[in-house]
């Protein structure tokens, strides 16, 4: 089988976790290689996700790199298993660009998450006429059916809101970005209404951080952070004006959990958060 020519985001998290692996027990791959019976360019694709593993050659390897984290193992070999067209948004391959089925996948298999947004509602809390509107205003202009494949997409991603047992997801949102009137009033204020309805749900946590907040957050870019079965497979997904990217170094993972603890410090709480919202929407 020839190597994938764009592996999704979780068959590259398991190459590259394959290969710090690796890299900590100060082997190489030509060494990886010789143990497997196969050859160092195998290593290669194995480690950037183009090809895929067995969870026998994933174990062989761990025991060849010292490695007796089981947790971490056991969420490794249930990555493998996976396969493209196993999930709904395999359906959006070839219609949407990859980016947008990455972010799925990482919802749909997050035991938690949280969000920070500045400006707009985030993705999972949007409602139809609110991501359409966000969707409309992008440069260069897109095409009516890429809008609407896009927005479709937004809103099947909600599946996560609609299990038995849904994630926690805790969502620290700028009063500006309640304040945008995105598609104007009636749509916003739909918008607003269909937050505070979620934020009643037992699983959800919605706080604003208010104008009159006197700490300085940075937070200039949406941000997600997904937690994953075991720390070393957390992630965080963070959008910019040239499409989104995902970090997932033990520095940056280290970063961002120290990212979101402050933002927990310069929000008003659930109750308060909600009356903000309430307000603003009477306002509209």
């Amino acid at each position: 089988m020839p190597p994938r020519e764009s592996p999704t985001a979780r068959q590259a998290r398991l190459g590259a976790e394959l290969r710090k692996l690796r890299e900590r027990a100060g082997r190489t791959a030509r060494e990886a290689a010789a143990m497997l019976g196969t050859d160092q360019g195998k290593i290669s694709h194995i480690e950037s996700g183009r090809i895929g593993v067995s969870e026998e050659r994933i174990r062989k390897l761990a025991t060849f790199y010292s490695c007796s984290d089981q947790a971490l193992l056991d969420a490794l070999c249930a990555i493998a298993k996976e396969h493209r067209g196993q999930f709904w948004w395999d359906e959006y391959r070839g219609i949407l660009a990859p980016g947008f089925l990455d972010v799925a996948e990482m919802e749909y298999h997050a035991l938690s998450l949280q969000f920070v947004h500045t400006v707009s509602v985030p993705g999972l809390f949007q409602t139809e006429d609110y991501a359409r509107a966000l969707f409309r205003g992008v440069f260069p202009d897109l095409p009516p059916a890429e809008i609407e494949a896009r927005t479709e997409l937004r809103m099947r991603r909600k599946i996560v809101l609609e299990r038995d047992e849904p994630p926690p997801l805790d969502a620290y949102i700028h009063e500006a970005a309640l304040r945008m009137r995105f598609g104007g009033r009636r749509v916003v204020r739909a918008q607003l209404e269909h937050l505070m309805t979620l934020g009643d749900r037992s699983h959800v946590t919605v706080r604003v951080i208010p104008f009159t907040n006197e700490d300085f957050f940075e937070a200039t870019q949406p941000v997600t952070y997904a937690t994953g079965p075991v720390p070393q497979l957390d992630t965080v997904q963070v959008d910019t004006p040239r499409g989104g990217g995902f970090l997932d170094s033990d520095a940056e993972l280290a970063g961002y959990r120290v990212f979101f603890s402050r933002a927990g410090k310069v929000t008003l709480n659930a109750e308060e958060s909600r009356q903000l919202i309430y307000h603003i929407a009477r306002e509209l």
